[in-house]
């Protein structure tokens, strides 16, 4: 008589299948996509004129559909848009026409000190990559972090992300992130 092979009871192999998928399902992290941090500010009174801004006050950004910079009507290169940003909002002599006007502002727990009436102007052609539009939105935040981060050290000896609310609130008023996208349209190959 021959052996037989003993059979593998495998009625309960679907339960622990669908065990397992549950299992790996609930502990999976999913990637979410974040957006970029800015908080919008309130629409505009439709009854207040808006103030006239001096053309040396701005800083034009233009961002083509072939993903080229033009800065202030001159090709630029996004690997030095921040220091390009930094060097325009941070205050210079008063009458240099080259750079923002100033004001001297005494502000709590900074003091007396210069900020710049710059405002830096981004306009995309409505086929700019999103990679680049991304890109430059972060070398713009990036050259305002920096500002920040070394007004703080100069003032409290701590970078502006390990202050607290009232001193991240005066380094605010000092550097506010002044960025002014306006609607993208075909701006072409300029």
């Amino acid at each position: 008589m021959a052996a037989k092979t003993p059979e593998l009871n495998a009625s309960s192999m679907a339960d622990i299948a669908f065990l397992l998928l549950i299992f790996f399902l609930v502990t999976t992290t999913m990637d979410v996509d974040t957006g970029i941090g800015r908080k919008l500010p309130p629409p505009p009174d439709p009854s207040v004129k808006p103030p006239d801004v001096k053309d040396r006050n701005v800083m034009n950004v233009l961002v083509n559909k072939s993903d080229r910079l033009l800065i202030n009507g001159r090709p630029g290169d996004l690997s030095t848009l921040k220091d390009d940003a930094i060097e325009f909002m941070t205050p210079h002599v008063p009458d240099d026409p080259n750079y923002p006007e100033f004001n001297e502002e005494t502000i709590d727990l900074l003091g007396t000190i210069y900020t710049s009436k710059g405002i830096i102007s981004l306009k995309n052609d409505r086929g700019t990559s999103y990679a680049m539009y991304i890109a430059v939105q972060d070398k713009l935040a990036l050259a305002f972090t920096e500002m920040k981060d070394v007004l703080s050290m100069k003032k409290f000896g701590k970078k502006y992300a390990d202050i607290d609310e009232d001193q991240k609130k005066a380094i605010n008023e000092a550097i506010p992130t002044r960025v002014s996208e306006a609607e993208p349209e075909d701006i072409g190959n300029k």
